[in-house]
């Protein structure tokens, strides 16, 4: 994974430990896409990342955590006027990306598998995950 370089151009940085339970991520994305407000973001982009962020957290405490009431999930953010960067990491065993059925193939439009994923990657610039598969870093470029 990518780390995102050291930028003097970064002028909001947080970052959160919540619980895995329904919910617990709300507070964070209503922080996240406030800041991108105040930095000047178009609606279009407010609303891609919040689609984006909802995802990586609701797999994050879900999936990744299990609804276990002793894990947690970190989220680290980044925001500036034309960039935005987030890595939210669980304490899950992980998975692998490239074994999440394609949800566009004709056998798949019936399962939920891999929307998420494939909504992640269309709406942000960038989704990696780590190795282990239990940590997602996004990125998203402010539109022109």
């Amino acid at each position: 994974m990518n780390h995102p370089m050291e930028n003097p151009s970064w002028s909001w940085l947080s970052d959160w430990r919540i619980p895995s339970r329904h919910g617990a991520g709300k507070p964070i994305e209503e922080e996240i896409l406030g800041q991108l407000r105040e930095h000047g973001w178009v609606d279009r982009d407010v609303f891609a990342v919040h689609l984006a962020l909802e995802e990586a957290l609701v797999n994050a405490i879900i999936h990744g955590n299990g609804l276990c009431s002793t894990k947690w999930v970190s989220v680290d953010c980044k925001i500036s006027s034309e960039r935005l960067w987030i890595r939210i990491a669980d304490e899950g065993t992980g998975f692998c990306p490239g074994n999440v059925p394609d949800p566009t193939d004709p056998e798949n439009l019936e399962r939920p598998c891999g929307r998420g994923i494939m909504l992640m990657r269309n709406f942000m610039s960038r989704v990696d995950y780590n190795a282990e598969g239990n940590c997602v870093e996004m990125e998203k470029h402010r539109a022109e």
